[in-house]
């Protein structure tokens, strides 16, 4: 499966200070550079299922990863990123049936949709885009290797993941069992199904049902379960222990934890990551931004509504990536002014010294990614240039071409 187009991130010519990040698992910070003997940082982020359209919930996850993505290449780092598509499982398959469409149809349409908007963000795209369709055989060798270690049952015509196999389960989310319980069905999970050894053990296998798409392997015809997925291409994309796991918080549990717990069984205890960085959930009229609520803004809709997409990228960056936040029209406006002046301030070439806001915010970024003071800075900047309040300083005659690349290399904002 082919990703969307890159653009390029400029030189800034100085070298960002090393990155930290909160780590989900051990609840504090973790300073990520690329590990012994690898050549690149290894950075995995959970992709959509394409049923529907890019809503603000995922730009805000995956423009916060790709800050990280830019602040790692700022720091000197090549990157291996890698993100997967989900283009087969159960929410597609129903939409296709209720709207009468293709599933294959309606997920390469919603994919390149997809990958429109991310190219309209400037999100850097991933080395290694992967289809779960085009993964099958990797999910297959995964499963073979937890049946082999145990780890896998059969109910009925589904495989399920032991999770009692994993002395490590549960570390990676930190959630006691009752909140587990309490989550899982929530979540995509099965724990009142007859046969199961465990209420917390997940499908890693779903054998052939009348309708459904379906694959031959070793279990008989089915598809690939959700978790298991993504710790294959995961693994055979980056090659071992991940720097970064990301995603949007609620894929912590089950999702996350389900995932390191398929690499541990299946490699005999070798780390799945590093460190898991989850993105805050976007509401919309006081709730969740979600389509089981249909309470969704669009980045296509606000895109074919003239709306710059770099006012879009930049109420993003207003809010730190691990918060909760509401998405307002309000809001979006406000940036759509603030990007004005900015531009009024490049425009006028000499400016306030670029220095000072070119290290203040590459260190807020390697901070855990700390954009809004990043902007805060640029604000500074902008407004002691333009004499917001004061008398105008122009005492840096190369101000606006090293802001401008600031604003391109680390905040993805091209002006």
């Amino acid at each position: 499966m082919r990703a969307w187009s890159a653009p390029a991130v400029p030189d800034l010519g100085v070298t960002a200070p090393p990155v930290s990040v909160h780590d989900t698992a051990t609840g504090g910070r973790m300073v990520l550079e690329p590990q012994e003997g690898a050549s690149s940082a290894r950075l995995y982020v959970c992709g959509i299922t394409p049923y529907d359209a890019t809503h603000m919930g995922h730009a805000a996850t995956y423009v916060g990863f790709d800050l990280l993505h830019r602040a790692w290449i700022n720091a000197g780092h090549p990157v291996t990123y890698v993100q997967n598509v989900t283009d087969v499982d159960d929410p597609l398959l129903e939409r296709a049936t209720k709207v009468k469409v293709d599933w294959v149809e309606l997920a390469e349409r919603e994919t390149e949709l997809f990958r429109q908007d991310m190219t309209a963000l400037r999100v850097l795209p991933p080395q290694h885009y992967v289809g779960a369709v085009e993964s099958i055989p990797l999910v297959i060798d995964l499963i073979q290797r937890m049946e082999a270690a145990g780890a896998v049952y059969r109910v009925d015509d589904d495989l399920y993941f032991s999770v009692t196999a994993d002395p490590a389960f549960g570390a990676e989310s930190g959630l006691d069992r009752a909140a587990m319980l309490e989550i899982f069905p929530e979540r995509g999970g099965d724990p009142d199904r007859p046969g199961k050894q465990d209420p917390l053990d997940c499908v890693v296998w779903r054998g052939e049902r009348p309708g459904e798409p379906s694959w031959e392997s070793p279990f008989g015809p089915g598809r690939p379960g959700w978790h298991v997925e993504c710790t294959a291409i995961a693994w055979e994309h980056l090659g071992g222990t991940l720097d970064v796991q990301g995603g949007g918080s609620d894929l912590v549990f089950p999702h996350h934890e389900m995932c390191a717990g398929h690499a541990h069984v299946a490699t005999g205890g070798t780390p799945f990551a590093r460190a898991y960085a989850h993105a805050g959930m976007v509401a919309y009229d006081g709730e969740k931004m979600s389509k089981s609520r249909g309470n969704l803004v669009f980045v296509s809709a606000l895109r074919n509504s003239d709306v710059d997409p770099m006012a879009i990228r930049l109420t993003l960056l207003q809010h730190h990536y691990r918060s909760d936040w509401e998405w307002t029209d309000a809001e979006l406006f406000d940036e759509v002014d603030r990007l004005a002046r900015w531009r009024r301030a490049l425009a006028l070439g000499a400016g306030a010294p670029s220095e000072p806001v070119v290290t203040g915010v590459l260190a807020a970024l390697a901070d855990d990614l700390d954009a809004p003071r990043a902007v805060a800075l640029v604000d500074a900047w902008a407004d002691a240039t333009l004499g917001t309040g004061g008398l105008a300083d122009t005492s840096d005659p190369h101000a606006a071409v090293r802001v401008h690349l600031l604003l391109d290399a680390a905040l993805g904002l091209s002006l």
